[in-house]
């Protein structure tokens, strides 16, 4: 979880450097696990307002539920890129690659590939592996 709140606390929009693998993936897992979790709350109150169970609990989830869902993927949209491309820098690509992304199917295909990849070893021209730096 210290991961997830290492970018958005201390590399919100930092978009130069390098990100290892685990600082990639421990925030991209926690990112849909809380992403998951507001859609349930929202979903709740939609099956709720269907079926005429709870009826004042149904619009009022939908609506909370809908209001922070909005609100967590528009704030964390900046550290969501900012870590992908500190991601592909790390296997000394260029940030523009993340363009890949918006090609239908092939595209996020390639970009999660990318973000599998192992550091490249050393420095490069991104900044030095954050392997050294961190362990």
């Amino acid at each position: 979880m210290n991961w997830f709140f290492d970018v958005i606390k201390y590399r919100y929009a930092k978009f130069n450097g390098r990100a290892r693998r685990k600082e990639y993936w421990m925030f991209q897992l926690f990112y849909n696990i809380f992403f998951i979790l507001i859609g349930l709350i929202t979903g709740i109150g939609l099956y709720s307002d269907n079926t005429g169970e709870f009826p004042v609990l149904g619009p009022i989830l939908m609506g909370i539920g809908s209001i922070v869902l909005v609100i967590f993927v528009f704030g964390l949209m900046v550290p969501s890129l900012a870590v992908t491309i500190r991601r592909l820098h790390d296997i000394n690509k260029s940030g523009w690659w993340i363009l890949v992304g918006l090609i239908p199917y092939i595209g996020p295909l390639v970009l999660f590939v990318f973000c599998c990849l192992d550091s490249q070893s050393g420095t490069n021209k991104y900044g030095p592996n954050p392997k050294c730096i961190d362990n």
